[in-house]
């Protein structure tokens, strides 16, 4: 007995020597996430205009086969001397996305109007956290569609795309169209854009001289109004969801960034985003994330393993992404909306609560630890985000 105890003790000591790294990691992580919106936000130097001479060639640009791009191995010397002018906007127009999360090292950017682009939220993201992301359609000039009470502002901007054209190289074109979907459901266009003079409105009628940039364009309505057909997933009213308080908020910190006109600035500021406002959603919520969570963070981290230098995952696995997602909304269509509510669109509660909770700014954008490890966790990468919209165009 006497000679037992010791060994027990010894081994006890010994697996509570191997737990403690293990627990003092978990507790490192948890900390991470409860301050990761408090950490300093990182400072980026500004970045010049394109030169006048790069953008009257840009006149003389062809579309870009976005797969042949992807899959090509370009001489560094080649990648360096050619560049690229991409047109981005939502989420991208924040500098720790853009040039943070996903490493992207623009040379020189320009703020713009895209007359022939509108801005739409129909790209499906994760019900009750993430329902939407920003996408982009044809505009058709001078059609002022009705505006119904229950819009929550989001297609009240009549005027055109309001973006920045960031001048990157043929390199890190390649990696954006891998983070974006790979190539295999977006299309490289190329659009008239018109540079935006530092001013407080948006001109109606762009007055400047036009420059054309690459654009990836992936609408989910046709020309003629009928929903797209396509492999990727969407929903059944593209109009319908509305995005987070988080994900707005990248959007407004980007406009502010860009010093985009006041009237532009102020229309963001006004989309009412996603709000729980009943017990059930935020049960639903609880458990909804409880059983995608883990899925999707074990995709998170397979796809950081498995992408290549360029961010591309295997196909197979691309596909196995699209499955899990594309079951992922099943479950809340079938059985979480009608038994907890709506997770895309803000369930009125006897008066005008979204625009309550729009007004708290960043604490209202305070999410569970348990959401907050669902939107981080992409193994190497960090781009939560792209990883989740290159997921929604089934990669």
């Amino acid at each position: 007995m006497s000679q037992s105890t010791p060994q027990r003790t010894a081994a006890a000591t010994s697996e509570t020597r191997e737990a403690v790294p293990l627990c003092r990691n978990i507790a490192s992580r948890l900390q991470f996430l409860r301050r990761g919106q408090h950490d300093r936000k990182r400072v980026f130097e500004p970045l010049p205009e394109p030169s006048k001479e790069r953008l009257n060639a840009s006149l003389n640009d062809t579309p870009v086969d976005t797969q042949v791009l992807v899959a090509s191995h370009t001489p560094a010397t080649i990648e360096k001397e050619k560049t690229v002018l991409y047109l981005a906007y939502g989420s991208n127009l924040c500098n720790e996305t853009f040039r943070g999360k996903r490493g992207i090292q623009p040379l020189s950017q320009v703020n713009v109007l895209v007359p022939t682009l509108r801005l739409t939220f129909d790209l499906p993201g994760i019900p009750y956290a993430e329902p939407c992301f920003a996408n982009t359609a044809l505009r058709v000039p001078d059609a002022t569609p009705p505006v119904s009470s229950d819009d929550y502002h989001k297609d009240r901007w009549h005027k055109g795309l309001v973006g920045v054209v960031y001048e990157v190289t043929l390199s890190d074109y390649a990696h954006i169209i891998a983070t974006e979907g790979g190539g295999s459901s977006y299309q490289d266009i190329l659009v008239d854009c018109y540079v935006l003079p530092a001013s407080a409105t948006v001109p109606s009628t762009p007055s400047s001289n036009p420059f054309k940039a690459h654009t990836l364009f992936a609408p989910n309505v046709k020309d003629d109004g009928a929903t797209r057909t396509s492999d990727r997933t969407t929903r059944p009213d593209p109009s319908y969801a509305q995005p987070s308080a988080r994900y707005l908020k990248l959007i407004t910190d980007g406009a502010i960034e860009r010093e985009l006109p006041a009237e532009y600035q102020t229309y963001l500021h006004y989309i009412r985003p996603y709000t729980i406002t009943t017990k059930k959603q935020a049960m639903g919520k609880m458990l909804f994330l409880a059983i995608w969570g883990p899925i999707i963070t074990l995709l998170f981290a397979l796809s950081g393993q498995l992408q290549d230098k360029k961010g591309r995952v295997p196909k197979w696995f691309g596909t196995l992404m699209a499955m899990v997602f594309g079951g992922m909304w099943v479950s809340y269509d079938e059985l979480f909306k009608k038994v907890f509510g709506d997770g895309e669109r803000t369930v009125r509660n006897g008066g005008d609560d979204v625009v309550r909770g729009r007004e708290v700014g960043g604490d209202g954008e305070k999410a569970a630890l348990l959401e907050e490890e669902f939107r981080t966790l992409d193994a190497q990468g960090g781009r939560r985000e792209s990883v989740v919209e290159a997921w929604t165009e089934k990669v």
